[in-house]
């Protein structure tokens, strides 16, 4: 059985003990905790998670109504019944205003209180599976466009909750086409401040001189053209969340400005001399090498380290390869809809097919591969002979690589999916590594540096391997 937890406050203790008494020995599986004092309800508040709180208006040290607005404030869903000896229209309306559940006055006899009760702890569980059944539908929702069941992509969206439940700043790194936007929309949906607004910034496609008065705003006559006060996207985005999508484009006077408000939470208009405080989570999106443009001066260090609190890396395509299938599927059903046709499918050695591709646009381009196959092949069923003129050679997988992917037409034996991945994969360590160490003429922390890998588990995967790095070095004679 489960079990319901009643908080009540009144500064009268033999009131205490007596609605305990009754409550305990009438509603099964109620639990009441008791409090004299404001201070001290609030500190158990902390403590612990109430169903029902029953609260006294009348109290000397913090009066039931200012109680009520605190308890409501830490836990915006608890119903909270009052109470009172001196009931009057006004109070009521005003209990009811600031969010009290139910309001009885003194004396009550114990059918009116058990009643009042059990209609509060029934709402309780509605409002509480209600909240349950939204954050189930917005996690949902919020995931719907991450495609896959690969342990890449499980892992990152099980990052991307962690992430979104903090209030941290995030910088969402990664290649073009791998879904930073995305990303950067689900941890917003994800995240508490999901019911105010998310505003997406694209820094690039806002010339240089506006930027700033965007961003922060300005007053009337600020500069030429400025009619009116603005006041910026910071504002706007006040509660919510402000994503700032190319950070790496933003020039570097704007930097030090935006800096500033990162630091202070604060922005100053153009042309005003005041400041107003804002409370914004940042969202920042980069396909870029900053620490490379930290290097030639391009990108301010540290605007960089209060950017990169938190970093989100979407998995490339080539990390989720076996999630390719899916995708194309869920590409397909979607241009049929867009188009307004019959439905159409890939043949199995079309999926294989577009398995032995590198991808180096990632999932962006294979949803523009798979609309223009859906859009110019004349059959239901698209073959791999549709797919020969729309990825480049340079997209394709070595022979032997692919040939693995190919799934067998006979002239080989299909072995377990297992056995063929393991195979497959160890294969790719090896000419992957080797590629690697002949381009770093044998530096493994080189190596380890480019390939995104610690050095301790690239020298992990050497072992396993058999790659000796001094294979690679150059000796002198």
């Amino acid at each position: 059985m489960s079990v319901d937890r009643l908080l009540i406050v009144d500064d009268e203790e033999d009131m205490l003990t007596g609605l305990q008494r009754t409550l305990e020995r009438n509603i099964p599986g109620l639990e009441v905790v008791t409090s004299t004092r404001g201070s001290e309800a609030l500190r158990l508040m902390a403590e612990q998670s109430f169903d029902l709180a029953l609260l006294d208006v009348m109290m000397p040290e913090m009066n039931g109504i200012a109680l009520l607005e605190k308890l409501r404030s830490k836990d915006p869903e608890l119903s909270v019944v009052m109470m009172t000896a001196f009931a009057s229209i006004d109070l009521a309306v005003d209990a009811i205003k600031k969010g009290a559940y139910d309001f009885i006055t003194k004396p009550f006899d114990k059918d009116t209180i058990l009643r009042v009760i059990h209609k509060g702890l029934e709402r309780n569980r509605l409002v509480r599976e209600n909240v349950t059944l939204k954050e189930q539908v917005c996690q949902k929702q919020a995931f719907a466009s991450f495609i896959g069941q690969s342990p890449a992509m499980n892992q990152f969206c099980e990052r991307l909750k962690t992430v979104a439940l903090s209030d941290y700043t995030v910088l969402v790194r990664g290649e073009s086409g791998t879904g930073k936007e995305l990303a950067a929309r689900a941890v917003h949906s994800l995240s508490k401040r999901r019911n105010r607004p998310l505003i997406m910034v694209n820094c690039p496609a806002i010339p240089e001189q506006l930027l700033e008065s965007e961003l922060f705003g300005h007053k009337r006559g600020a500069f030429t053209g400025a009619e009116r006060d603005y006041p910026g996207l910071f504002v706007e985005a006040d509660g919510g969340s402000l994503c700032l999508d190319e950070i790496g484009d933003i020039p570097v006077s704007v930097q030090t400005k935006l800096l500033r408000v990162l630091q202070e939470q604060e922005v100053k208009p153009l042309g005003d001399t005041k400041t107003r405080k804002i409370n914004v989570r940042i969202i920042a999106i980069t396909n870029q090498d900053l620490e490379k443009k930290i290097i030639d001066r391009s990108f301010r260090e540290d605007l960089f380290y209060r950017l990169n609190v938190v970093v989100l890396t979407p998995p490339k395509l080539l990390q989720m390869r076996g999630d390719i299938p899916l995708l194309v599927e869920h590409f397909c059903r979607q241009v049929c809809c867009e188009l307004g046709i019959g439905e159409k499918h890939f043949s199995p050695e079309a999926v294989t097919a577009l398995m032995g591709r590198a991808w180096p646009g990632n999932v962006r381009e294979l949803q523009n591969v798979v609309r223009q196959a859906v859009l110019f092949s004349a059959d239901s069923v698209i073959s791999s002979g549709d797919l020969q003129f729309l990825v480049p050679m340079e997209n394709r997988l070595s022979e032997e690589t692919a040939s693995w992917l190919a799934a067998s037409n006979g002239s080989e034996k299909v072995v377990a999916y297992k056995e063929a991945k393991e195979d497959l994969l160890q294969k790719f360590k090896s000419q992957y590594v080797v590629r690697l160490l002949q381009d770093t003429e044998g530096n493994v922390s080189r190596a380890a540096e480019i390939s995104g890998l610690t050095r301790a588990a690239l020298q992990k995967i050497m072992r396993r391997t058999a790659i000796q790095a001094n294979s690679f070095r150059n000796h002198e004679s």
